[in-house]
C-alpha cells in the first residue's frame, strides 16, 4: 500500500539507466563516423546544436543500414541486472512505472522485447527508413521552448502525474537534467549525479535498480514524507504559465 495513500509515479531513463551502456552513443559510433559522431556530441555537450539537430547529423552519415548487422550489435547490449526485479517491484506496489527516453523506439523496443519487458509505458523518439536504408528521425514529442531534448522528459513528468502524487526520476546523463527539476525524488549517477552535486539538487545516489529499491523502502517507512520543495515551485511554475 502507498505511504498516506499517495500514488508514486517513477520515471526512468533507458540508455545508460535501463542498459548498461548508453545505446544511442554505440550505435553511431559502431555504425557511423567516430570521429564525425564524438564532434556533433561534444557541439550539443556545448549547447551549440539541439538534440533534434544532432540526432539528424548522426542520421545524415549512416549508409545502406543493415538492420542484421544491428542486431547482432544490440545483442551485446546488456540492461541492469536488477532492473525486472525492479519492474516487478513496482508493479507488486502498484506503483506507476514509465519510460523515458531521448532514444530511438528502434533500439528500445528491440531490447525490451528480448528482456520480456515489452509491456512497459516508453516515450521517446521514433525511427524511420527510407527507400535508400536512410535514417528518418522523428520527434513527436519535442518541445519548442527546449532544446536540450527531442522527447521532452518534463512534459511527460507533469503530464502524468499532479500535486497529491509522489515523483520519482531515476536517471544518469545530460537528457535528464530538465525533468529532475521537476521531480520530488531524485537517484542519480554518473553526469546526472554531478550536475545534482554542482547545483545543490538533493539526490540519492545508486550504481543499480537494487540500490533504488532499498531506498524506496526506506522512504516507505518514513511517517512523513517530504517532497522537494523547488521541484514544487517548478511545477507550479509551469502550471501558472498553462
Amino acid at each position: 500500500m502507498n505511504l498516506n495513500n499517495k500514488s508514486y509515479k517513477i520515471f526512468v531513463d533507458f540508455d545508460g539507466t535501463i542498459t548498461q551502456t548508453d545505446v544511442g552513443e554505440a550505435m553511431f559510433l559502431r555504425f557511423g563516423d567516430v570521429a564525425k559522431s564524438k564532434a556533433w556530441v561534444d557541439d550539443w555537450m556545448d549547447q551549440k546544436i539541439s538534440s533534434t539537430e544532432l540526432w539528424r547529423l548522426l542520421c545524415s552519415q549512416v549508409n545502406n543500414f543493415d538492420e542484421k548487422e544491428f542486431d547482432s550489435f544490440l545483442d551485446e547490449i546488456r540492461i541492469d541486472p536488477a532492473f525486472k526485479k525492479f519492474v516487478d517491484y513496482c508493479s507488486t506496489e502498484g506503483f506507476e512505472l514509465r519510460v523515458l527516453s531521448d532514444g530511438f523506439d528502434f533500439y528500445i523496443q528491440k531490447v525490451l522485447e528480448r528482456e520480456g519487458l515489452s509491456h512497459l509505458e516508453v516515450y521517446s523518439n521514433k525511427l524511420t527508413f527510407d527507400h535508400e536504408k536512410k535514417l528518418i528521425p522523428l520527434f513527436p514529442f519535442t518541445d519548442e521552448e527546449c532544446t536540450q531534448c527531442g522527447n521532452c522528459k518534463r512534459n511527460h513528468l507533469l503530464n502524468f502525474s499532479s500535486d497529491e502524487d509522489y515523483t520519482f526520476y531515476i536517471g544518469d546523463g545530460n537528457t535528464d537534467i530538465c525533468p529532475v527539476q521537476f521531480s520530488d525524488f531524485i537517484f542519480a549517477k554518473n553526469s546526472l549525479l554531478r550536475y545534482c552535486e554542482i547545483n545543490r539538487i538533493t539526490y540519492f545516489p545508486y550504481s543499480t535498480f537494487d540500490d533504488v529499491m532499498k531506498k524506496i523502502d526506506e522512504l516507505k517507512e518514513k511517517k512523513r514524507l517530504k517532497k522537494r520543495h523547488q521541484a514544487e515551485l517548478k511545477r507550479r511554475e509551469v502550471f501558472i504559465q498553462g
